[in-house]
C-alpha cells in the first residue's frame, strides 16, 4: 500500500477499554435481540411442541430476509465509523438518511414477496400434514413486522458508529419488557383477542418492533448532535458515496441472506424427520443464536473501530482492532461454552417440558458446544474484512462453508445416514471451523492492504 498520512482525529485510541466500552452495550443489545425471539420460543414451546415447530417454521424464512436486509444496511455503520475516523462527522448525517430510505424500500419489498411466496414454498416443502399451514399463518403476521424494524436497525447501526451503543441497547431491552408481558397474554389463548400460540406471538413481536423503532426514532430526534451533522436537513447528493454505501450493503446483504437462509435451510431438514426434531433443533437453535450474540456484539464494535482506523489511514491500528477483537471474543466464549456444556439439561428445560423434545435436545446441545469458537471466529472476521475494505471474501467463504458443504453435509448425515439431529449438528460444527479459519486468514494475508484505499 502506498504511503498514507494518519489522521488521528477520530481515530479509535486502539485499547480494550476502548472495545470493551463499544462492545458491552453491543453485546447486551444484541441479546436483547435474541432474547426477544428466545422468549416467544419458551412461552410458545410451554404452550405446545407443536405449535412450537409452527413458530420455528414460519419464523426460519422472515428471519432470513431480515437478516439479508440487515446486511443491506450495514453500510450505514461502516460508512458512519469510516466519516468520523476521517475526522468528517458533518457528512454522517446523509448516512442516515439514505440508510433510512434504503430501509422502508427493502422493507416493504421484502413482506410483499413473503406474504405472496411464502405459502406457496411452505405447501410445496412436502411436510407434514398441519405443518405447513400453521406454519403459514405464523409467516404472514411475521412479514408484517419487517419494515419497523429494518428503520429502527439503520438508526441502531449509526448510532453505535457515533459511540452511542447503550441507546439502542436499552431501547431494545424496553422493547422486549413489552414482548414479554404481551407474550404472557396472548400465547396463551386466554385473552380477549382470538390469536393464541405461534400466530399470537408473531403479533407480539410487530408491536414490541413498533414499539422499538418508536423509541429510537425520538431519541435522534432529541440529540443535539444528530442536528449538528446534518440528520435533518437536505445536503446536496453525493453519487460516489451512496453508491459506495450500496456496494457494501450488496456484499454484506447477500453474506447475511447466506448464512441466515443456509441455518433457516436446517429447520426443513429437521422437518424431514417429524416434528419433534424440528422442536429440538429449535431449541439447539435458539441457544447457538444466543451465544452467537455476544461474539456478533464485540464483533460490532471491532468492525466500528477498524472502519475508524481505515478512515484515519491507520494501518497498524487497523490490524491491532482486529486483534483485540478477535482475542476478546474468544475468551468470552470459551467461558460460554464451559457453561452450557455443564448446564446443558438446566438450558434445555427452560424451553420445553415435553419428554420427547428433553430427551432428543440434551445431547443435540452437548454436542453444538464444539461449534461456539469457531461461529465466533468467523463472525468477527468477517466485519472485520467488510470494514477494510475486503467486502466480498466473506460472501464468498459463507456461500461455500454454509451452502456447499453444509447444507448437503447435513442432509447426507441427518437423512442419509441416519444420524438424526446430531447429524444436522456435525455439519454445522464443520462448516463453521472452514469459515472461522479462512475468514481469519484472509484477514492476516491482506497485510498492509486496504482496499477502499487502494482502490
Amino acid at each position: 500500500m502506498d504511503a498514507i498520512v494518519a489522521n488521528r482525529e477520530g481515530a479509535p485510541e486502539g485499547t480494550y477499554r476502548e472495545l470493551l466500552k463499544l462492545s458491552g452495550p453491543n453485546v447486551l443489545s444484541r441479546l436483547g435481540v435474541m432474547a426477544m425471539g428466545l422468549t416467544d420460543a419458551i412461552v410458545v414451546g410451554h404452550f405446545s411442541a407443536v405449535e412450537l415447530g409452527y413458530h420455528a417454521l414460519g419464523w426460519a424464512p422472515t428471519v432470513t430476509v431480515l437478516v439479508a436486509g440487515i446486511g443491506l444496511l450495514l453500510g450505514v455503520q461502516v460508512m458512519t465509523a469510516r466519516h468520523i475516523g476521517a475526522g468528517q462527522p458533518e457528512k454522517t448525517g446523509a448516512v442516515l438518511r439514505r440508510g433510512l430510505l434504503y430501509a422502508l424500500l427493502i422493507g416493504l419489498a421484502s413482506t410483499a414477496g413473503l406474504v405472496l411466496l411464502g405459502p406457496v414454498v411452505l405447501r410445496n416443502m412436502g411436510l407434514e400434514p398441519g405443518l405447513a399451514a400453521g406454519a403459514t399463518a405464523a409467516l404472514i403476521v411475521f412479514s408484517l413486522s419487517l419494515t419497523p424494524y429494518l428503520l429502527a436497525d439503520s438508526m441502531w447501526f449509526w448510532l453505535e458508529a457515533q459511540g452511542r451503543p447503550q441507546v439502542p441497547m436499552a431501547a431494545m431491552w424496553a422493547a422486549n419488557a413489552i414482548n414479554l408481558a404481551l407474550a404472557l397474554w396472548l400465547v396463551p389463548g386466554t385473552s380477549p383477542f382470538p390469536v393464541q400460540g405461534a400466530v399470537a406471538a408473531a403479533w407480539v413481536t410487530l408491536v414490541a418492533r413498533l414499539c422499538l423503532l418508536t423509541m429510537l426514532a425520538w431519541w435522534v430526534w432529541r440529540w443535539p448532535r444528530a442536528h449538528q451533522v446534518g440528520v435533518f436537513r437536505r445536503s446536496p447528493p453525493d453519487r460516489a458515496e451512496a453508491r459506495e454505501q450500496r456496494r457494501i450493503g450488496y456484499a454484506s446483504g447477500v453474506s447475511f441472506a447466506i448464512e441466515a437462509g443456509a441455518f433457516s435451510g436446517m429447520n426443513f431438514v429437521a422437518a424431514q424427520l417429524g416434528v419433534m426434531v424440528v422442536a429440538a433443533w429449535a431449541v439447539v437453535l435458539n441457544v447457538a443464536a444466543a451465544v452467537f450474540m455476544v461474539p456478533l456484539g464485540i464483533a460490532a464494535a471491532t468492525g466500528v473501530l477498524v472502519s475508524r482506523a481505515v478512515g484515519a489511514g491507520d494501518v497498524a491500528l487497523v490490524r491491532r482492532c482486529f486483534a483485540m477483537g478477535l482475542q476478546l471474543a474468544l475468551a468470552a466464549l470459551l467461558i460460554l461454552t464451559l457453561l452450557v456444556f455443564f448446564d446443558r439439561e438446566l438450558v434445555v428445560k427452560a424451553y420445553s417440558s415435553d419428554p420427547a423434545v428433553l430427551a432428543m435436545t440434551g445431547g443435540a446441545l452437548l454436542l453444538a458446544c464444539l461449534f461456539f469458537m469457531a461461529d465466533g471466529a468467523q463472525v468477527v472476521g468477517s466485519y472485520a474484512l467488510r470494514a477494510r475494505g475486503d467486502i466480498w471474501w466473506p460472501t464468498g467463504m459463507h456461500f461455500i462453508s454454509y451452502v456447499l458443504i453444509m447444507i448437503p453435509l447435513a442432509w447426507w448425515l441427518a437423512i442419509g445416514r441416519g444420524l438424526g439431529l446430531d447429524g444436522i449438528i456435525w455439519a454445522v460444527i464443520v462448516a463453521s471451523l472452514i469459515s472461522g479459519a479462512a475468514l481469519v486468514a484472509r484477514f492476516y494475508w491482506l497485510g498492509d492492504r486496504m482496499k477502499q484505499v487502494d482502490g
